[in-house]
């Protein structure tokens, strides 16, 4: 009985979620996998508006793998500098891009297993990939899915893996993809890190969370 009650209270959650947020996509501004994939290694600990700020300028004067490899580093790190931590997340750019023309072809590959081969690719930025440029189910667990999950009380893991896998045991399939845009997007709108506006959730009644506003 316990387990039919969580699957009633996992369906309604949905369903809210979708009829809140109808039209979910990834905010970072792409034209193909190359580009999402650098967008995602830049919005570490960075706001997708300032990154696409930046690669607004950078794809406009590197477009392909190669240029990427090839560019000299202190160059990308200048061009990058702006989303903070630029020395880290250029190097991981150059070596995921010269990697990519090592071993795939100039090609983002579009599966797991050989996403998180390359170099600054994690679980996280693999599933951003997957399913926003291949359509390819997975779940994408940053800081806002993260936070979310904990409060509504999906999960109760603080790893960000053992949550997806979390996630991924209580969500079907098919909604994955949409499911992980429609939590970041209620943890920027309304389930905040510090002030939730609880009163104004559509979610209030099905939350755990026990520190609601008032």
């Amino acid at each position: 009985m316990a387990d039919k009650i969580a699957k009633e209270r996992v369906k309604k959650i949905l369903k809210i979620l979708r009829r809140t947020y109808p039209n979910v996509k990834t905010a970072l501004h792409h034209t193909n996998p190359l580009e999402l994939l650098i967008s995602t290694i830049l919005s570490a600990q960075c706001t997708d508006k300032r990154v696409n700020q930046v690669t607004g300028k950078l794809f406009s004067k590197l477009r392909t793998v190669r240029d990427f490899a090839g560019v000299p580093l202190p160059d990308l790190e200048e061009m990058v500098r702006s989303t903070g931590f630029y020395r880290n997340k250029a190097k991981n750019i150059k070596m995921c891009c010269s990697a990519l023309l090592e071993k795939h072809g100039g090609k983002v590959p579009d599966n797991m297993e050989a996403l998180l081969q390359l170099p600054g690719i994690g679980r996280k930025t693999a599933n951003v990939i997957l399913g926003s440029s291949f359509g390819i189910p997975g779940i994408v667990v940053d800081t806002h899915v993260k936070r979310v999950s904990q409060r509504i009380g999906f999960t109760t893991e603080k790893d960000p893996v053992k949550i997806e896998f979390d996630l991924m045991a209580a969500i079907p399939k098919r909604d994955w993809i949409d499911f992980s845009h429609q939590m970041i997007q209620h943890g920027r709108a309304l389930c905040t890190a510090r002030k939730p506006k609880c009163p104004e959730c559509s979610l209030s009644e099905l939350c755990d969370y026990p520190n609601k506003t008032t």
